[in-house]
């Protein structure tokens, strides 16, 4: 059995209920324990959040008030990665307004059950993933890397330098280290793996990612990483 604590924040009470009832359902269904919340603004949700921020799962209305999902969001991420944020509107010209939160998905109203449980059932996995690490031996300590903090990985010479909120170089092989990765994490050559979540925009010779760098994909592998990319999101 599994814990999850979920926020639903929308400013249309009808559809709170709805979704707080289908979530009760999700968790009897799943046999998962279930903490719900409900906001019908960003502000209150934000008020809460500064004293409780062990949410697992955002469920997010785009258009509210003065303060808008997307802009919610964003105040969340500066701090929370983990959390995964699934945004709910009934306009299709929104769909790529939170690109930058990371949102695990879109769902347009009306919202269905299956269309909502298969969504909830992945952000599960998605927060089962963000407990793997990597773990670093070096001299007499051991340093655990998260998954979600790394960007890339790159072979230089006999050594390869993980990219994450630090920069770590090991002397190991690339294929040594893809052993304790996800399926997040492609090739874009012989000598580097990305991570899909970093990926900003992929062209037929480079893999852009959102801090700015770039880097170089090789021949063949444009169709592959937009397949993984379509499969994994």
């Amino acid at each position: 059995m599994s814990a999850y604590k979920i926020a639903v924040c929308d400013d249309d009470p009808a559809q709170v209920q709805y979704l707080s009832a289908k979530l009760e359902l999700w968790a009897r269904q799943r046999d998962n324990m279930l903490r719900t919340a409900s906001f019908y603004s960003a502000e209150s949700f934000l008020f809460q959040y500064a004293e409780e921020k062990d949410f697992d799962i955002l469920l997010l209305d785009i258009e509210m008030g003065n303060m808008n999902g997307v802009e919610l969001a964003k105040k969340v991420r500066l701090k929370n990665k983990e959390v995964q944020i699934i945004f709910i509107t009934g306009y299709m010209e929104y769909i790529s307004a939170g690109y930058d939160v990371e949102a695990l998905h879109y769902l347009l109203k009306p919202v269905t059950e299956e269309k909502f449980f298969a969504v909830l059932d992945r952000a599960c996995e998605h927060l089962k993933n963000n407990d793997q690490c990597i773990l670093l031996h070096s001299g007499n300590e051991t340093i655990r890397i998260p998954l979600y903090e790394i960007r890339c990985l790159e072979v230089q010479k006999n050594y390869v330098t993980i990219h994450g909120n630090e920069d770590y170089t090991v002397k190991k092989t690339l294929r040594e280290l893809e052993g304790s990765l996800d399926e997040s994490f492609v090739r874009t050559g012989r000598s580097c793996l990305v991570n899909l979540h970093y990926i900003k925009k992929i062209t037929k010779t480079d893999v852009y990612l959102k801090d700015g760098s770039v880097l170089p994909l090789s021949r063949g592998l444009y169709d592959t990483i937009n397949q993984a990319m379509i499969r994994y999101f």
